[in-house]
C-alpha cells in the first residue's frame, strides 16, 4: 500500500485518485485560515513556485479540528487562500485528520510516520513529505517552516 491507492475530495466535491500525482514529490497539509501558522502559505507558494516544474506538488487539506481555526465553506476558504496569499497549488475539501471520522489518507500518514509522543496530528500545518515512489518520507511539525523543509524537497526530487 502506499499514496496511490487513496482518494480524495477536491474543493468542489469531486473524487481524485491520487494516482494524479504519481511520479511526484508531494507536500501534505493539514491547513486553516485562521491560525497563528496560517502565513506559511506564503512560504508554501513560494515553494511551489520554485519546484512545481521539478516535480513538486503541494496537497492542500483545510482543518476545522483544531480550535476551529477553518470555519468557512470550502469556497470561502479557497477564495481567502487564493485572494490573501495567492496560492495556486491545489485546495481539496475540508477533512478531520484524527478521530473517528478522520480521513483515510490521514490514517495512512499517520501510521507511516508517527509524531513525536504519537501518530496524532497536534495541530494546524502538520506536513508530509512524498518521495516519488509514494512512500512518506518525512514528517514535520507545524513549527517547521516552509524554508526549512526546502533541503528535503530538494533531495526528494533528485531522487
Amino acid at each position: 500500500m502506499n499514496i496511490y491507492d487513496f482518494s480524495v475530495k477536491t474543493a468542489e466535491g469531486k473524487d481524485v485518485s491520487l494516482k494524479t500525482y504519481q511520479g511526484k514529490v508531494l507536500l501534505i497539509v493539514n491547513t486553516a485560515t485562521g491560525c497563528g501558522f496560517t502565513p506559511q502559505y506564503d512560504g508554501l507558494q513560494d515553494l511551489y513556485e520554485k519546484y512545481q516544474a521539478q516535480g513538486l506538488e503541494i496537497l492542500d487539506f483545510p482543518c476545522n479540528q483544531f480550535a476551529h481555526q477553518a470555519p468557512g465553506s470550502d469556497e470561502e476558504i479557497h477564495s481567502f487562500c487564493t485572494g490573501r496569499y495567492g496560492i495556486t497549488f491545489p485546495q481539496f475539501a475540508k477533512i478531520n485528520v484524527n478521530g473517528k471520522d478522520a480521513d483515510p489518507l490521514y490514517v495512512y500518514l499517520k501510521s507511516q510516520k508517527k509524531g513525536k509522543i504519537n501518530s496524532s496530528i497536534k495541530w494546524n500545518f502538520t506536513k508530509f513529505l512524498v518521495s516519488k515512489d509514494g512512500s512518506v518520507a518525512e514528517r514535520f511539525a507545524p513549527t517547521d517552516t516552509p524554508e526549512q523543509l526546502e533541503a528535503y524537497i530538494k533531495r526528494e526530487l533528485e531522487k
